[in-house]
């Protein structure tokens, strides 16, 4: 999808590799640039998997290529501006003032460089008294409010345990990449892009965000249920939990029967979905005393029979053995290694990107690229 277009990758970690990696699971050249000595700090972060680098950055760092530069060098940074003037799109999470102390900051970048769009990732934004402060995952979640919505009514604040912000980051990174490729058809100039965790938090929480500024309220936590519909959450069946969510009133009506309570889609109490919501705990209440006195596959099976949607509350390595999970084939052999990684959730016409290589080793491209671009 993307043959042709050269991304220029200084990643760390997570945010940004995590955007190079989509770009290059889309079919662009992505040129990781790393410093000579350790490189990517990602390479070291957890046990060693292969070759002396972490899980983590394998799976962020397939189909790219090393090129290690010493950006602090005169010939480094010449070699910089060759592999630049050459590139469609760069992307960087470096902390706060590296870049302009390299002297590759967005302004300065794309003014010699009109053509090249510009990623820049922070974690509390481009702008604001704290623009220039680093950040981790953790700090933002806490920071932004985002877990503060996580668990139950009487839990602490808890992080979320996946890296929303940093991954969620760059998602929003390459989708303004894309859209700065599409301007660049009609202007043919580039731009700057920013994204930061705080901002990718804060629109994670925009529900809840939005119901305080506008309404003054904040929707009540709920472990596995919705503040805004009933039945919608995690109940337990004789041998384990499942969860069910009815979306409107014919669902629920559905379940009733299912229940054995068909009575309950007229009951003044449950048969809409604000009625249900000022009666929930009675609702919730009857529901676990039926739920819990069949086995939970029985229940799948009936509900899902009767178009209510339910699943099993699964852990990952039986989520990943599910038949439905197996034949999506997002797990996928990594060229010339013998482990799998997750691949990329999107397919085109069917077919999902393959992995074409594995995480490059530290530098093994520099020569071959900066070949291209020296005249």
């Amino acid at each position: 999808m993307l043959e042709g277009i050269r991304v220029l990758e200084l990643g760390q970690v997570l945010s940004a590799p995590f955007a190079g990696a989509i770009l290059g699971d889309l079919g662009a050249e992505v040129l990781k640039i790393e410093r000579v000595e350790g490189g990517d700090d990602g390479r070291t972060m957890g046990l060693d998997f292969r070759h002396g680098d972490s899980l983590t950055f394998h799976m962020v760092n397939r189909n790219k290529i090393s090129v290690a530069l010493d950006l602090k060098s005169d010939a480094g940074k010449a070699d910089f501006e060759c592999l630049a003037a050459s590139a469609d799109i760069l992307i960087h999470n470096l902390r706060p003032g590296a870049s302009e102390a390299l002297g590759i900051d967005g302004p300065s970048l794309t003014a010699r460089h009109p053509r090249l769009i510009y990623c820049a990732i922070s974690a509390f934004g481009h702008i604001g008294p704290m623009k220039d402060r680093p950040g981790y995952e953790p700090l933002i979640q806490a920071y932004s409010g985002l877990s503060s919505t996580n668990g139950g009514p009487d839990d602490p604040p808890m992080r979320l345990g996946v890296a929303v912000c940093d991954q969620g980051t760059g998602m929003w990174i390459v989708i303004g990449a894309l859209a700065a490729l599409q301007r660049r058809q009609n202007t043919g100039r580039g731009c700057i892009v920013t994204a930061s965790l705080l901002e990718t938090a804060l629109v994670w929480a925009a529900q809840r965000g939005d119901a305080w500024v506008n309404e003054g309220r904040l929707p009540p936590k709920h472990r596995s249920g919705h503040p805004a519909l009933v039945p919608y959450e995690a109940f337990d069946a004789q041998d384990g939990p499942f969860i069910i969510c009815c979306g409107n009133d014919r669902l629920f009506a559905k379940l009733a029967r299912e229940l054995g309570k068909p009575e309950w889609s007229e009951d003044e109490r449950f048969a809409t979905n604000r009625a249900r919501l000022d009666n929930k705990t009675t609702l919730i209440v009857l529901m676990n005393e039926i739920l819990r006195t069949v086995p939970r596959a029985t229940w799948i099976e009936r509900l899902e029979s009767a178009g209510v949607p339910a699943a099993p509350i699964n852990t990952l390595p039986e989520a990943l053995s599910e038949p439905q999970s197996r034949a999506l084939g997002i797990l996928q052999d990594v060229p010339g290694e013998d482990y799998k990684l997750t691949g990329s959730p999107l397919s085109f016409d069917f077919v999902r990107p393959a992995i074409r290589s594995a995480a490059p080793r530290l530098g093994t491209g520099t020569a071959a690229a900066l070949a291209s671009v020296r005249r």
